[in-house]
């Protein structure tokens, strides 16, 4: 009888974890971490999962694109993205033949804040899976062809998204909202600022900023906190540490009036992003926010803005609300489609939910329903290794706290209507606000 492959066996263990989550919630209740932190200034947590036979090994460095420089946007993902091209000891084939006999994952990505890189093996392959995870993060090649060749896909991902009015759309406010701000740039930069990014630049980013002392390095799956800290301590206690520059980045500025931007494109609709800034990750009410925006539009068919712009006004198939989750205060906004001729009408729908959450209490059934989704949905955000490995670590960056996962359903069931319509007015501004609109504006006639 023939030997299963590994890609096999992890497609299978794979499959299981959904199913073994569910069966077993006391798996989400019981997330205590061990944390410690190496001579090199590392800091490590370990959490021991062994229903399945998975390690996931996940590196989170303090450094995103708001470290770009203004003029050289994109560099830190151009740095993300060249991780997994090739190393000092291994070429990008080698490395990519190595993770996939084992049936493994290996990714590494950029976002405004950090970059993150991550490996999943089966137990049995744990040590190889830190050992290509270590070769990248401390040996990146950065190979002169392999700079070009991503550099030049990059383009031409942007080059695509230049059709897309979502893109578009969102790219336009963040401008606005970010004025003068880091985060104001797209993650992989723009056409123009990519194309400045030298293969020296690329060097320069890396030695100054991926240090052991940036590192949040997070183990979860079906390894002991002993051996752990032995394969930490083998494949990354020989990183040297530097000294890390000081960090200088002021919050954004808030907007002061309403700002408008129309850009021309023949469609039939009109692409609508309406907002303003928010509130840091940290910030203690982020989870009164949290509840308030779920229900202005982050409920799905529950929320508001989808009651009213949709089911009631027939404007939109779809629209939503969001704030950031940043180091740094992100951005509060909706997003909604309308045909060109109810412009203004779904923009004056979208002002007037603002408006009314600000001014009236919630009903006790809008925050009941609110508080139980959240809460009742909080462990979906965490049903693999993965996904547990990436929220633990965002749980350190940002300063949460390890008690996260067993407090946030009690901060959110803490929300109540007066804190929903306090933080309603100090949050959201029907006045001051940054208000982007892409379509056919000859049709739409935009209200300034």
């Amino acid at each position: 009888m023939p030997t299963a492959r590994p890609q096999t066996i992890l497609a299978l263990v794979m499959g299981c974890c959904a199913w073994l989550w569910a069966a077993g919630p006391s798996l989400a209740a019981e997330i205590a971490p061990t944390k410690f932190t190496t001579a090199n200034g590392i800091t490590v947590l370990v959490l021991e999962q062994h229903v399945l036979p998975i390690v996931e090994v996940h590196a989170l460095i303090k450094a995103g694109s708001a470290q770009d420089p203004p003029e050289k946007a994109g560099l830190a993902n151009l740095v993300a993205s060249l991780l997994d091209e090739g190393t000092t000891t291994r070429t990008s084939k080698q490395l990519a033949e190595q993770i996939d006999f084992i049936g493994g994952t290996l990714e590494a990505k950029a976002s405004e804040d950090f970059t993150t890189a991550s490996i999943r093996a089966l137990k049995k392959d744990a040590d190889l899976g830190f050992t290509l995870l270590a070769d990248m993060l401390q040996r990146p090649a950065f190979h002169k062809q392999e700079f070009n060749r991503i550099r030049t896909q990059l383009l031409g991902e942007m080059a695509s998204n230049n059709d897309d009015p979502g893109h578009i759309a969102m790219k336009a406010f963040n401008q606005l909202v970010f004025h003068g701000h880091p985060y104001r740039w797209p993650v992989n930069g723009t056409e123009e600022t990519l194309s400045k990014i030298s293969l020296a630049d690329v060097q320069s980013f890396y030695g100054r900023e991926y240090s052991p002392s940036r590192v949040i390095l997070i183990i979860v799956g079906d390894v002991t906190l002993h051996q752990a800290a032995a394969l930490v301590q083998t494949h990354f206690g020989t990183w040297k540490k530097i000294s890390a520059p000081a960090r200088n980045q002021k919050n954004p500025l808030p907007i002061e009036r309403k700002t408008v931007q129309l850009i021309e494109k023949d469609l039939t609709q009109s692409t609508i992003v309406i907002g303003h800034g928010g509130l840091a990750r940290a910030h203690p009410d982020f989870y009164s926010v949290t509840v308030m925006n779920y229900i202005l539009g982050a409920g799905g068919f529950s929320s508001r803005l989808m009651d009213s712009i949709r089911d009631k006004q027939g404007l939109a198939y779809g629209i939503m609300s969001h704030f950031d989750a940043r180091l740094m205060p992100g951005s509060f906004w909706v997003n909604l489609q309308t045909k060109t001729e109810t412009t203004n009408q779904a923009i004056t729908g979208v002002l007037t939910e603002i408006k009314s959450i600000r001014d009236q209490p919630v009903s006790d059934q809008e925050l009941a329903e609110a508080k139980s989704f959240l809460a009742g949905s909080f462990p979906l955000r965490f049903d693999s290794t993965a996904k547990l490995a990436q929220v633990l670590a965002q749980v350190e960056f940002y300063g949460l706290g390890l008690e996260y996962f067993t407090q946030y359903p009690k901060w959110i069931d803490r929300v109540t209507k007066e804190d929903v319509q306090r933080v309603a007015k100090q949050y959201l501004d029907p006045q001051r606000y940054a208000l982007v609109v892409v379509g056919n504006l000859a049709k739409a006639k935009v209200n300034r």
